[in-house]
């Protein structure tokens, strides 16, 4: 029976720092993250992959907002949905192209994802995640009177609206999912964290939320029920201080041991920390290993020479 993974790409895998992000600058990165996946089947796994969006949704509201004059506007759920067809065609044909150059003749999908959070999550009360553009305080306060956004001043940058991040609770196309993978199906899935929807007797109804990319990915990954899960980022492992003096790589660690660092502060919220949350949350649901580390190193992580390994 074939291992199973999942594979979390993470943002710098398709925009590198200093890119503008147009489509031949992704369709470049998704190539190498293709190239790292690849060599991954060819070590016998069975993959699904995850990815983020957070700067292409940020791109698809500036352009709602500065078209609304002349076309139909974009509610954020929706942006979620053809971000996660934008991204998702990217790598399918990035995967589908460097399958055919490895001599593979493996079937690539992309599935798009709803996920399904509670209408009555704390933060949905307060909403923390900043998404699309910076404003003035003028013209962000314009924007909270006409449109009844949550705007806050951001990094002293500018202002900008926020939105909730709550928990996943379950992912509508689960099931389709696990028959793919089941056929042998490299699956795309869970792009962004999913859309956000809520349940309402019976009925799915779009929520203008973020749902965090590594909690969705941890959660799926759970799920299925695979051997590994993989979260990629831009650095080659995870460090306990880093960016400090005493910044030291972490190779192998357990969960437990993991767990004690992280609740002395060792990963800021906005960095490693939802990483490493996501991983000790699909460790203690059952899952037998996972691994933090960069796209260029995938391969080697999975042999075991790179990366950070996490086991129970």
């Amino acid at each position: 029976m074939p291992k199973t993974a999942l594979i979390a790409v993470g943002g710098n895998s398709l925009i590198r720092a200093g890119e503008k992000g147009t489509i031949s600058e992704q369709l470049a990165n998704t190539r190498r993250t293709a190239q790292a996946i690849v060599g991954m089947i060819d070590q016998g796994y069975e993959v699904v992959v995850t990815h983020g969006n957070g700067p292409q949704v940020g791109a698809a509201l500036i352009r709602a907002e500065r078209a609304s004059d002349q076309v139909y506007s974009h509610p954020l759920d929706v942006c979620d949905a053809t971000t996660q067809g934008e991204i998702g065609y990217l790598l399918q044909q990035s995967l589908s192209n460097e399958l055919f150059a490895a001599g593979r003749s493996h079937p690539v999908v992309t599935v798009l994802s709803q996920v399904v959070v509670s209408p009555d999550d704390p933060a949905m009360r307060e909403p923390t995640k900043p998404v699309g553009p910076f404003y003035t305080r003028a013209d962000a306060e314009a924007k909270q009177r006409q449109l009844g956004w949550w705007i806050v001043e951001d990094a002293a940058r500018g202002w900008r609206r926020v939105v909730p991040s709550p928990e996943p609770l379950e992912i509508v196309e689960e099931g389709v999912i696990k028959q793919l993978l089941a056929q042998g199906v490299l699956v795309i899935a869970v792009g962004g964290g999913g859309i956000p929807v809520v349940r309402q007797g019976g009925r799915l109804k779009g929520l203008e939320a973020v749902i965090d990319k590594d909690r969705a990915s941890a959660l799926l990954a759970a799920r299925l029920k695979v051997d590994l899960l993989v979260i990629s980022t831009d650095a080659p492992c995870v460090f306990l201080d880093y960016k400090k003096p005493t910044q030291r790589p972490l190779a192998r660690v357990s969960a437990a041991e993991l767990r004690q660092h992280y609740q002395a502060g060792h990963f800021p919220p906005g960095n490693m920390g939802p990483k490493v949350e996501s991983v000790l949350r699909f460790l203690e649901s059952g899952g037998r290993e996972a691994i933090i580390t960069s796209y260029e190193y995938l391969c080697e992580a999975v042999k075991g020479t790179a990366g950070t390994r996490i086991h129970p």
